[in-house]
Parts: structure tokens; sequence; C-alpha cells
């Protein structure tokens, strides 16, 4: 483990650290944004020094917003499992509770305790009343997972680096089971 680069408090979920980035999550990034099949719906890098760029832009993002995107560590093994957390730069219509997991770690459940864990800390600390999470039409698994988290489809937008987007809106903190919480 490196240091933090950001003062992104750590969560935790049962099986689950998120946490700011690092410098040793650069390469597991890098892997994932320049695998173009596995990062066609959160906007692949062409090359290293592109995302590169990307991990930077999440560090600065925590330091202007005091949010961003959190490392999803899992427990078990202490490896960087994805990325969980809060996105809203410059042209994103409104905060984006977004997520992306690595090669390796689809299908456990990973995603949606992260995401779930990063929502209630956007509600609960942050003081968000509503979230977004925008997904590129024809992204099944994200579609499904925003609606397994209680999003619905609310309207399409031209997002200014991925093109058409669908927005789905999460219920807010007061929604009957919207926040599920961690001990």
């Amino acid at each position: 483990m490196s240091a933090p680069l950001t003062s992104a408090p750590v969560l935790d979920t049962p099986r689950l650290t998120l946490r700011g980035p690092e410098a040793c999550d650069i390469e597991p990034m890098i892997a994932f944004l320049m695998d173009q099949t596995r990062a066609a719906g959160f906007g692949p890098s062409a090359n290293r020094g592109e995302a590169w760029r990307w991990f930077a832009l999440n560090v600065g993002h925590w330091h202007i917003h005091g949010y961003g995107y959190f490392t999803i560590e899992d427990k078990e093994s202490g490896t960087p499992a994805g990325i969980t957390g809060i996105w809203y730069p410059e042209g994103w219509p409104e905060p984006e509770l977004g997520w992306v997991v690595f090669d390796g770690f689809e299908g456990r459940g990973i995603a949606h305790e992260a995401a779930l864990r990063a929502r209630q800390w956007a509600y609960e600390v942050l003081g968000f009343t509503t979230l977004t999470s925008n997904i590129v039409p024809g992204n099944t698994r994200s579609i499904a997972l925003a609606e397994r988290l209680g999003a619905w489809f609310e309207r399409e937008y031209d997002n200014i680096h991925m093109g058409r987007d669908l927005l789905y809106r999460h219920p807010g903190p007061d929604a009957d089971g919207s926040v599920e919480a961690y001990a």
C-alpha cells in the first residue's frame, strides 16, 4: 500500500474497503482504461499517457470537490477490484454515482456492494439529496446494476465525452430502502 493522494475517507463494507486513490492504483487503472472492450462504457484511453492523465484527473477531482472515485479494495486479497464514487467534472449534468469493476472481479456483487456504500456516504456525509448514473446505451450490465440499486431511467442526454448517454435517477436518502447501511 502506498500513501493516499487525497483526503478521501476510508469506507468499509463486509468484503470491501473504499479508499482514496494511491500511487499503487495507477497500473490497475491504466490497464482497465487501455482495454478498449472493457472500458467502452466508461471511456477507454488510446494510450498510457491519456490513461495516466485520467488517474490524475480523479486525484484533482477529490481536491476540487471533496469527493471523487474511491478505489475498491478487496479485503481478502488486498487487491484493487475497481472504482466507485461520485463524479461531477465540468460538463456533467449533475453529480453521478459511478462504478467500474476490474477484470477478474465481475459477477461477485462487488460493484453493487461498493456503489451502495458510496451512495450512503454521499447522502449521509456529503448531504446529497439525489444522484444519477450516466450509462452508455447498450451497457446492459450497468443498466441492470442501476436498476438493482433502485435507479430508474429518466432521460437521454449528450455527454460531452461519450456522446449519447442514458441518465438514471437514484432514489433519495429518504426513499424507503434507498440507503442500505453497512455497520
